[in-house]
């Protein structure tokens, strides 16, 4: 067993090495500004190109539909500002100003909708069943003349739940072809086969560091003809829609990462559910435990959410830790603020749990072997934290 067990993936994943020798090769060697002229430029630039070429492949869409960022956050926020900027329309009686996301999104679209808010947009909240599945009725409620976005994540980032994008894209596209779908898949890109255009998707986030990619790069699936404004200005990058210098070995690294992710895809897929639920089985055999999201093939691959009746999850965290266990007490993108999580309120779960949940996180390179060690772990310290119940 290794001395350090890291359950903690959907934080942040390990960088595959093959990635780390392509960046290292390019920042010593290829470190040329892709705008340049010379070879040296365009060696660069042919970094970028074939980066676009290989995630258009597995995306199976045009190349210039990929739009390099700096990872899930700014995909978000463009994909929000921009075509709330670029679709809004003042004129009555079709005035186009309402957003509609769901309650349990990524601070990514939550702050971003909250920033549309108080700039004249109005912003329309979708409620979600016990185990944080989108209600599509509220979706066909919700829609209207002046709507012009729909964002919904495809994948829960704190519990298991799978949106049913299909469906809902379906709906919004019946209702009126002209609103813009969006969805945040930092949590799905790698896991699942997602083909933007057989499910209506108009725009999509995806971040490079979920998928064992560096940090600091990402990219925004733009439909060929959607409306979107660029937010960041300056040099004309990227046909002017995101200006500034390309981060080429982050562009590289996450493209060589998104097609290791995709080789052997359903065996390593498989593999991580057949982990998921040998923990999960596991894990629930310690009394007052509950598992959040759902199980099986229904939900994520990865994510694992349970609630520790009567123990703090900081608590908890940090026992695990001292044991070189590696887990999070929430959202790792906003867990350094006291709060309880909006995603955990919105799935109905107890108020006396809100603070007793973990989030457990696989990668496929985790271990049976790493799950038993953790296994036990918890079966030492659960019982042994519950002595000091809080009042």
């Amino acid at each position: 067993m290794k001395s350090e067990i890291y359950l903690d993936n959907s934080a942040t994943t390990a960088v595959y090495p093959q990635v780390v020798e392509l960046m290292s090769r390019i920042m010593l060697d290829d470190y040329g500004n892709p705008s340049s002229k010379h070879n040296k430029g365009v060696e660069a630039e042919h970094y970028v190109t074939q980066a676009k070429e290989t995630l258009a492949s597995i995306l199976k869409c045009d190349k210039k539909e990929i739009l390099f960022t700096s990872g899930g956050t700014e995909s978000d926020n463009m994909a929000l500002i921009g075509c709330a900027m670029a679709n809004k329309r003042r004129a009555l009686p079709r005035r186009g100003s309402h957003i509609i996301t769901t309650m349990i999104e990524h601070p990514a679209v939550l702050e971003t909708t909250v920033f549309l808010e108080k700039n004249g947009f109005e912003v329309t909240y979708l409620p979600v069943d016990s185990t944080g599945c989108v209600k599509l009725e509220a979706l066909r409620e919700a829609l209207r003349p002046e709507t012009i976005l729909v964002s919904m994540m495809y994948a829960n980032n704190e519990v298991s739940a799978v949106e049913p994008i299909a469906e809902a894209a379906q709906i919004v596209k019946a209702y009126n072809p002209e609103i813009i779908f969006h969805t945040d898949a930092v949590q799905a890109f790698g896991k699942y086969r997602i083909i933007p255009k057989k499910e209506n998707i108009d725009l999509m986030s995806v971040s490079s560091h979920k998928l064992h990619g560096p940090k600091g790069v990402g990219f925004l699936y733009i439909k060929d003809k959607t409306k979107i404004n660029p937010i960041i200005f300056g040099g004309g990058q990227q046909k002017g829609m995101r200006s500034g210098t390309e981060n080429v070995p982050g562009i590289a690294g996450m493209a060589l990462a998104a097609k290791l992710c995709y080789e052997n895809f359903d065996e390593k897929i498989e593999k991580l559910y057949e982990l998921k639920e040998y923990f999960v089985e596991k894990v629930l055999e310690i009394p007052g435990t509950t598992f959040n999201g759902k199980r099986g093939h229904e939900g994520t691959p990865h994510v694992i959410s349970i609630s520790f009746e009567d123990v703090r999850s900081e608590v908890l965290l940090h026992a695990l830790e001292d044991k070189g266990i590696y887990v999070s007490s929430g959202s790792a993108c906003s867990s350094n603020k006291p709060a309880l999580s909006g995603t955990l309120k919105a799935i109905g779960v107890k108020n006396n749990l809100l603070d007793s949940t973990i989030r457990f996180s696989l990668c496929t390179m985790n271990t049976r072997e790493e799950l038993d060690a953790t296994i036990d772990a918890l079966n030492e310290l659960v019982p042994m934290l519950r002595r000091y119940t809080r009042h």
